[in-house]
């Protein structure tokens, strides 16, 4: 379904659960293009990989906005409109202005308790995006409306960037007290930075006020509540308001950490701090050693601890086909002791996801480019959307959680990742064609689209570009989602039955001299899988 303003009214299509989601970020001077990079993961169980979009609006005296949270689609109140808000697709607007969270919690006391606070977290969102040209300005937005009409969500990181500048900001609730406490850090334009369901901001130069806000009473109400005592220049916003103990570092910082580590070598000693090991806790941000590119950060979305110690292909729990997806919950326990899965960045439950890339040398409908995608960002295709987008594609739109739908891009990515969660390491491969030869296809096609778009755009053609880019998003999201019905019922055909079809050199599926299917292979299982059933059973299958 298509969230417009009447149905963001009405449902919690964007709902997303805590401790559910992620996000990298990468300054402008950290990236191979200059552009200002930032992703987010939507990850639940419940989460349908629709799009949103508010169209730009003007409105009259006293018009009024429901606000709706987003996890429940319960309307908390109005707020009253201003006179202008602008487009938003997805997490970003017409101004180049993307938003993305993390969940956190923190300490459960501060959790809303008056019972009149009706600003949630995703509408915290949507509202500064719909009223913002800058991240500076998005700050103010967010944080002058929890302070006038009260916090109504837990501990919540959340990225905002644009086109020149990326801020992560930290915020709680204040339990009983109206509104909440908050800091908010300019990450550096050469460093890159991530957070995944923990709160990051420790300490950091409270008079450095071009770089570093937060609300007058951060400290105070700390203290007030018995979670700090020391000097002022020690104090860790972090810290103070969440308990992170060894589980919360391995499944959520672990993220984090492992993002960071790929361009910044030396990253590499904070594992200790990720398995529990250490508590000298990693920095916020590192100044990466290479440069990020675009493709870099799709891939980084698609992580699943490959070449690290908590590599999810190769412990017992991928079994014979090396899967790197784990199964709900992820906390056990044997013979009186807890145990864990990990967590990676790609997930089974991811709703939907984004790169956005923010680009201050081209005009604003055509600098922001929304990469959208849907279901586990492994398998997913992203797909680039302008940020001037009025149209959402109909592959967007259509069913449901509870409804297949053939022609949604949601539901084709599921069948294709679904088949290869059973046989991953099979599978895979097949995957990657198709999904490379798309994201190739479109990530090279950009700069002809763009000098295009930005030629209307300074000859003031404002409607023939919006055609142009309402078009060329219709046909991307047809292409891709076409692409990966054909894959997904080529990945059936191929894989029936544990078997393997043979395939010629172009790859149509071998035939006997007769015209009948050829014989397929077996590929069985790997090695260390039979070695288990031995060691496990004994002589039980031994052939004697």
């Amino acid at each position: 379904m298509n969230r417009t303003i009447a149905i963001l009214a009405s449902v919690a299509a964007a709902a997303v659960p805590a401790l559910a989601c992620t996000n990298f970020i990468a300054g402008k001077l950290a990236t191979t293009d200059g552009s200002v990079l930032i992703t987010y993961a939507a990850d639940s169980h419940t989460l349908y990989g629709d799009l949103s979009h508010t169209p730009a609006a003007v409105h009259k005296d006293g018009a009024m906005r429901k606000v709706v949270e987003w996890d429940t689609g319960k309307t908390l109140g109005e707020i009253p409109q201003p006179r202008q808000t602008y487009n938003v697709v997805g997490n970003m607007n017409e101004y180049q202005v993307a938003i993305g969270e993390t969940t956190w919690g923190g300490r459960e006391e501060l959790a809303d308790t008056t019972g009149n606070s009706i600003i949630d977290y995703g509408s915290l969102i949507q509202i500064a995006l719909e009223r913002s040209k800058s991240a500076p300005e998005a700050i103010d937005v967010m944080t002058s409306l929890v302070a006038e009409y009260g916090y109504a969500s837990e501990g919540e990181s959340f990225t905002i960037a644009d086109k020149n500048e990326v801020w992560v900001m930290d915020m709680i609730g204040k339990g009983a007290e109206k509104g909440a406490v908050w800091i908010a850090v300019r990450i550096p334009d050469d460093a890159i930075c991530a957070h995944a369901n923990e709160p990051r901001i420790r300490q950091v130069d409270l008079k450095d006020k071009k770089n570093v806000r937060y609300s007058k009473d951060m400290i105070e109400f700390a203290r007030s509540r018995g979670y700090f005592s020391g000097k002022d220049s020690d104090f860790s916003f972090a810290d103070a308001y969440c308990v992170h103990d060894a589980a919360t570092r391995r499944s959520c910082d672990a993220r984090a950490w492992a993002y960071m580590r790929k361009f910044a070598p030396g990253f590499d000693k904070y594992y200790s701090w990720i398995s529990g090991e250490s508590d000298e806790a990693m920095p916020l941000y590192v100044v990466p050693k290479k440069k990020v590119s675009l493709e870099d950060m799709m891939t980084c979305m698609r992580d699943h601890y490959e070449g690290t110690p908590l590599d999810m292909t190769q412990d017992v729990g991928a079994g014979p086909f090396h899967v790197p997806y784990r199964w709900r919950p992820m906390e056990y326990e044997v013979d009186g002791k807890k145990y864990c899965m990990e967590r990676a960045t790609a997930t089974q439950q991811t709703g939907w996801s984004f790169v956005a890339q923010c680009r201050s040398w081209l005009p604003d409908p055509v600098g922001g480019l929304f990469w959208f995608g849907t279901d586990d960002t492994n398998t997913c295709v992203y797909m680039p959307l302008y940020c001037s987008l009025t149209e959402v594609p109909m592959q967007f739109t259509v069913g449901d959680l509870y409804n297949f739908d053939m022609n949604s891009n949601f539901w084709m990515n599921n069948w294709v990742a679904n088949q290869a969660y059973a046989r991953y390491d099979q599978m895979i491969p097949d995957i990657r064609k198709v999904q490379n030869s798309l994201e190739d296809k479109y990530r090279s096609s950009r700069a002809e689209s763009d000098a295009a778009l930005a030629a209307l755009a300074e000859a003031g053609f404002d409607g023939q570009l919006t055609t142009v880019v309402n078009e060329q998003a219709a046909a991307i999201a047809k292409e891709a989602t076409d692409s990966y019905r054909s894959l997904a019922e080529y990945l059936l055909v191929k894989f029936m039955d544990g078997n393997v079809k043979k395939q010629n050199d172009d790859g149509s599926f071998k035939r006997n001299a007769y015209g009948l299917p050829a014989s397929p292979e077996w590929p069985g299982y790997d090695k260390k899988y039979y070695e288990n059933i031995v060691k496990e059973s004994g002589e039980h299958f031994l052939i004697k």
